[in-house]
């Protein structure tokens, strides 16, 4: 139960809990209309996010960092297309969580939740799986606010690419504790198979190289 949590407890245990509660009202208000705001600013093709009560603007993406992202698009794109289990989005989709909004590098929703989705949808539940690609100035936020965000509301499966690495860290939710835990770690070297977007399975390095990304696609078209 949150009375139980670590976090609340300072303020349970503090005499100026009522007067502390009402700051924090007062600033939950605030957020709440800086976020209203940001719906109004933000526009298709806007790298924005909005994260505990700040607009982050994103910088452009490194030619390492775009090229993973879109080999692992497209073999999920491909996948989900021979396999029709959900859909797959990019990095224009803005996920709404209950607190901060988020452009994710990929996202997959089953079909449950996409067959909700409507021709004018721009804000988008918690999917089903989340890849993050690394870069200097995101790790340290994919590693951390949107790690626990994603798995506070319900996201089975979080991937994190390192394109220096070329190595995958793979997370699935911990339903008790409501977080991630890490599953499996593959280099190129290795497959690596998701456990929510049903039977996929790729090698690692065709993430990370075209070739290879081909053979799969050509195997899977067989």
């Amino acid at each position: 139960m949150y009375l139980d949590s670590a976090v609340l407890e300072p303020i349970l245990d503090n005499p100026r809990m009522p007067e502390l509660l009402q700051e924090l009202q007062t600033c939950w208000k605030n957020e709440q209309l800086h976020r209203a705001a940001f719906y109004e600013k933000i526009q298709p093709g806007d790298k924005w996010e909005f994260i505990n009560g700040k607009i982050i603007m994103h910088s452009p993406a490194k030619e390492k960092h775009t090229e993973a992202r879109q080999r692992l698009s497209y073999l999920l794109q491909t996948y989900v297309s021979l396999h029709p289990i959900g859909v797959v989005r990019d990095e224009t989709t803005l996920v709404a969580l209950q607190r901060n909004d988020y452009l994710p590098d990929i996202v997959y929703f089953s079909s449950e939740k996409s067959r909700l989705f409507e021709p004018d949808t721009w804000k988008y539940p918690a999917p089903d799986f989340v890849v993050e690609v690394l870069s200097d100035s995101t790790a340290s936020t994919d590693r951390g606010i949107k790690m626990e965000d994603y798995a506070a509301n319900g996201t089975q499966e979080y991937w994190l690419i390192d394109p220096d690495k070329q190595a995958v860290e793979q997370y699935l939710l911990d339903e008790k504790t409501s977080g991630f835990w890490l599953y499996s770690k593959k280099t190129a070297q290795d497959e690596i198979e998701s456990q929510v977007v049903g039977g996929m399975k790729i090698p690692v390095a065709a993430i990370f190289d075209e070739q290879s990304k081909m053979e799969v696609v050509r195997r899977w078209l067989k």
